[in-house]
């Protein structure tokens, strides 16, 4: 059966205009194009989430997932502005993460989506770290390698068309060393993290060496 979509665009359209009317009156915070835009990102949501299911395309559903973030951070910054101001920027990179994981769920050989993925929920600890003003005791620039780096780990576990991608480790490894000399530059005694590094690498490599054998 065809669906209406003009039922959902005729209930949005009163949505969008009741909480505009109620920013306007200023029962809401944010600006008036925060109310305008929540309904338009959630109508487009609602659509492309739709679409997703009934055509089964993992790209459609990427889109409704965008779109959805847009929405919940307009709603954040009308009904909860603190909060909106905190979480927004990590709820829209989450968002998008959250589609690239889609994209590989829906076909599991899609795995290099995981990699934007891990990038933008790098960037979502990030951005929600850095508008929190916490007083951390590292660089958060280096979660960003670190985040990768751990993204890449998982992939070595995963298995593409039959075969293994064990070779993700190795830019794990360089990728989460550099994260955390980027982190803790300052912090860490690098003149006995480095040799200690160095062992636990060799050791790896033996014991990869030995389970072959």
């Amino acid at each position: 059966m065809q669906r209406d979509y003009r039922t959902i665009f005729g209930v949005l359209l009163i949505a969008g205009g009741l909480l505009m009317a109620l920013q306007q009156l200023g029962y809401l915070g944010g600006q008036w194009g925060d109310a305008l835009f929540a309904g338009i990102w959630a109508l487009g949501a609602l659509y492309f989430f739709d679409r997703s299911r009934s055509e089964n395309n993992p790209w459609f559903g990427f889109i409704a997932l965008i779109l959805g973030g847009l929405a919940a951070s307009n709603l954040l910054d009308l009904f909860i502005a603190p909060i909106g101001e905190a979480l927004g920027g990590a709820i829209f990179l989450g968002a998008i993460g959250a589609a690239f994981v889609l994209v590989y769920r829906r076909e599991p050989n899609n795995w290099w989506a995981l990699i934007p993925a891990g990038v933008m929920f790098s960037l979502a600890s990030i951005s929600l770290l850095n508008d929190l003003r916490l007083d951390l005791p590292f660089d958060t620039g280096g979660l960003l390698f670190i985040g990768i780096g751990l993204t890449f780990l998982l992939i070595s576990r995963l298995r593409s068309a039959g075969e293994g991608l064990g070779w993700a480790v190795f830019p794990a490894i360089a990728l989460l060393l550099f994260g955390l000399f980027v982190a803790f530059d300052a912090a860490l005694p690098w003149n006995y993290v480095w040799p200690a590094l160095l062992i636990l690498a060799g050791a790896f490599s033996l014991l990869q060496a030995m389970r072959k054998n």
